[in-house]
């Protein structure tokens, strides 16, 4: 009873055929080892067969989802257990589905029984029951033991190897007997950081060898765990004069038994490291296509091979160092600490490589079903290329929830040595938003600075066959990393470069004319000229721009020299890394429980204001209150660019401990006077169970001598930001007229508004409500005299 296809389990089950019946040591155990939480537990039945442990499970207490791939063993579930509650019976492949009907919620307790040797993927499909267990529960595995099953039966049964294997990776695994059956019960997913280990030493002088990188029909790699107890991927030694593809396919087929047409093989990438001080060479081959049954003809080498998911290797234990560096050449970024190695990527013209599991086209049509809920991508180009593009193959480090998460939730692809996130997959409903205010046709050509892949491929999507985008970033490892993606599941019409993006896109590669559109997808603190000479006129130009420390990515339309604002959309991005990186000018007070940003000037003039701040403080109500659910960015950017002498106030202590009531690690807007300071914060004046029932007031707080006056320009601030600007709808708040202008543009040229000099240009804002010209930065002096309009 060794089956493999589900037609000749649900023949079994349709003659009527059993297993072996549930024992009173089995019901035992788990009545003992897995008792139902207080109030109630989940169990999850794996390969429930007609449902005997289902009901025992139910009997206990547990609420159960029973499941197995034979349509007639549920059906003879359903049958036989009508009288049983809590059971919801469900026809899944746990292998291969969706598991979109499982519960959502996790489980207190996971059973396979009888059914783990049946596994093919064994790692994978319990790494992924692991990742559903709540802290605390147990996954228990109930199977045959080899050394007590006959021969003939050996495939239903587990040797001590196999049940070693099954412990691994678990903070606690217990083993008790069942009437002769291991009963293992398995708590604590404790997946093993990757690490890459070597063989032992060898008596060559070199070393060349070709590893074959092979994925299945749902983007699973290939992969063996060695009797050495790591895992490898399939290639060996090149013979004579054979080629490094043409190895990789014979090793395929020697160690798995796959087939692979050489044409199918592509070498990839070169390694160059030493093994124990011998020079190595290895060829990572990338087959594009197989077929075959995977089987394991060398016993005496590997206990098994089976596919795994990429997000899951991060824990996967040790891999041989060859394999992890060639996993990294595919997916830089799969394993977290790579072995040093050169690598050589190779100019191949690699198809490529389809394959996705159905749980990602259901969670990538969710996805984009909750962008354009959001209201986010209006047209249809861009739909499409949300419900098409496989945003998971961009982001391979993470599950593919994570991946299509709808939300604010952005995949952080790289960090520096501070754990700052320098490189990400930005959130689908932001990319969905800047793509649409491009404005792109059919055929464009895009020029997008901050590479990663998907965001390319989506706009190359929108764009269509005629089109075509250049993306550049400044980081080697990340367009190393985009290349690789994109040569994996790319449209073959993006172009990834490396180099310094804020200088534009290389000569030979800028269309004639300029490009349609262009895209920055890191936060700017200024607008590099070449984005401007290199844009068609009338092109689009949306960028997030930081002004006085607030972000927000704008829509620009070219003409002539000018750049004008067109939309303005509330984000966040991680920071250029370029030659327009700009440190902010921070102080610090108090030792060091207050920091002052200087996010568009110079560091702050602090002489005398530490001893303000111990002095008595002034506060000034404003009269203007929100409720819970307003949106209050308009303020800050509103403040940020009307206000001579902007700063930003950050509190690294509790309010209760320090002097500003701001909230740690919160900012709040200031302005700066001599020895005098003042800032705008919340104060709750009601209380409620919703957020429109509760209400907060804008209040001034200030100190120093000038002091009431600072507080007195920062209230008229809020209160003409309230007549001006804001509105009954949160999307509804005025905007201003916004208008970038070369550096060293003279004043007289420059139209009437709030002017913020950057280092490569000028910015001009006209508010409503406000009239006259307002240099900026201006010197702390000038905070109280410096005002302008009605503010």
């Amino acid at each position: 009873m060794t089956y493999t296809a589900r037609d000749e389990w649900d023949r079994h089950f349709r003659d009527g055929r059993n297993f072996r019946p549930l024992g009173e040591r089995e019901r035992a155990l788990l009545a003992e080892h897995t008792p139902v939480p207080g109030g109630g537990g989940r169990a999850l039945d794996v390969g429930c067969g007609t449902g005997e442990l289902a009901a025992c499970l139910a009997g206990l207490g547990y609420t159960v989802d029973a499941v197995d791939f034979a349509d007639r063993a549920i059906a003879r579930a359903r049958e036989e257990h009508t009288d049983v509650e809590g059971v919801r019976w469900l026809q899944l492949d746990i292998e291969r589905d969706d598991p979109a009907p499982l519960h959502e919620a996790e489980y207190d307790l996971i059973t396979l029984r009888l059914m783990y040797p049946f596994l093919k993927d064994r790692g994978r499909v319990v790494h992924a029951l692991g990742e559903r267990l709540r802290d605390g529960g147990a996954l228990v595995v109930i199977t045959p033991v080899a050394a007590t099953t006959p021969e003939e039966r050996r495939g239903i049964a587990l040797d001590e190897d196999e049940i070693a294997l099954a412990r691994a990776g678990w903070e606690t695994a217990e083993q008790l007997d069942a009437d002769g059956l291991a009963f293992l019960v398995l708590r604590g997913p404790c997946h093993t950081d990757a690490r890459a280990v070597e063989k032992r030493p060898t008596a060559a002088h070199a070393l060349t060898g070709a590893l074959a990188v092979v994925t299945d029909d749902a983007g699973r790699v290939l992969l063996g765990r060695s009797r050495r107890g790591m895992l490898e991927l399939p290639g060996g030694k090149t013979r004579g004069p054979e080629d490094f593809a043409a190895a990789a396919v014979r090793e395929l087929a020697e160690e798995t038994g796959l087939i692979a047409d050489p044409s199918c093989a592509h070498v990839v990438t070169m390694l160059v490291d030493d093994s124990h001080g011998v020079p190595r060479l290895t060829a990572v081959v990338r087959i594009t296509g197989w077929s075959g049954n995977l089987a394991n003809p060398e016993p005496d080498k590997f206990d098994r091979w089976e596919f795994f998911d990429l997000h899951s290797l991060a824990c996967a234990g040790d891999v041989f160092v060859p394999a992890a560096s060639a996993l990294d050449a595919v997916w830089p970024g799969i394993i977290p600490v790579p072995p040093p190695v050169m690598s050589y990527p190779l100019a191949v013209e690699q198809p490529p490589v389809p394959g996705e599991p159905a749980e990602a086209v259901r969670l990538r049509q969710a996805m984009a079903r909750t962008v354009v809920d959001g209201g986010w991508a209006p047209s249809e180009p861009v739909r499409r290329a949300l419900r098409t593009v496989p945003r998971h193959r961009f982001a391979p480090e993470v599950n593919l929830a994570a991946a299509y998460d709808g939300g604010d939730r952005a995949v952080i692809t790289r960090r520096d040595g501070t754990g700052t996130a320098i490189s990400s997959v930005s959130a689908a409903w932001l990319q969905a938003d800047m793509i649409e205010h491009l404005g792109l046709e059919p055929g464009a050509v895009v020029f997008e600075a901050g590479s990663g892949g998907y965001n390319a491929e989506l706009i190359a999507h929108v764009t269509g066959p005629d089109g075509r985008v250049v993306t550049v970033d400044i980081d080697p490892w990340v367009v190393r990393r985009t290349r690789a993606f994109l040569a994996e599941a790319g449209s073959g019409r993006v172009t990834a470069v490396e180099a310094d993006a804020a200088l534009g896109a290389p000569a030979h590669l800028v269309p004639r004319g300029g490009f349609d559109g262009s895209m920055i997808t890191y936060s700017c603190w200024d607008v590099a000229p070449a984005w401007r000479d290199q844009l068609a006129e009338g092109g689009r130009l949306v960028l997030p721009l930081e002004i006085g420390g607030y972000t927000r990515a704008i829509t620009f339309e070219r003409h002539g020299e000018v750049l004008h604002a067109r939309h303005f959309t509330y984000c966040g991005f991680v920071r250029d890394q370029g030659r327009q990186a700009r440190p902010v000018p921070v102080v610090s007070l108090l030792d060091g429980a207050l920091t002052l940003r200087s996010d568009d000037g110079t560091a702050a003039d602090t002489g005398g204001l530490e001893e303000a701040l111990r002095g008595r403080r002034h506060e000034v109500t404003t009269g203007v209150t929100m409720s819970g659910v307003v949106f209050f960015g308009s303020l800050q950017l509103y403040a940020a660019t009307t206000l001579s002498g902007f700063y930003r106030l950050v509190a690294h202590q509790d309010p209760e401990e320090g002097v500003t009531d701001i909230a740690k690690d919160r900012d709040a807007p200031a302005i700066l006077g001599d020895a005098s300071l003042a800032y705008l914060i919340h104060v709750q004046t009601k209380n409620g169970d919703r957020p429109q029932d509760k209400e907060w007031e804008w209040t001034v707080h200030a100190f120093g001598e000038q002091g009431p006056e600072l507080a007195e320009q920062l209230a008229a601030t809020v209160r003409a930001w309230d007549r001006h600007i804001r509105a009954d709808a949160n999307d509804q708040h005025a905007d201003p007229i916004l208008t970038v202008h070369p550096a060293g543009t003279p004043d007289d040229l420059l139209p009437a508004g709030d002017v913020l000099d950057k280092t490569a240009s000028r910015l001009v804002f006209r508010w409503p409500g406000r009239h006259g010209h307002l240099p900026a930065p201006a010197r702390p002096t000038d905070t109280i005299a410096a005002t302008a309009g009605d503010a």
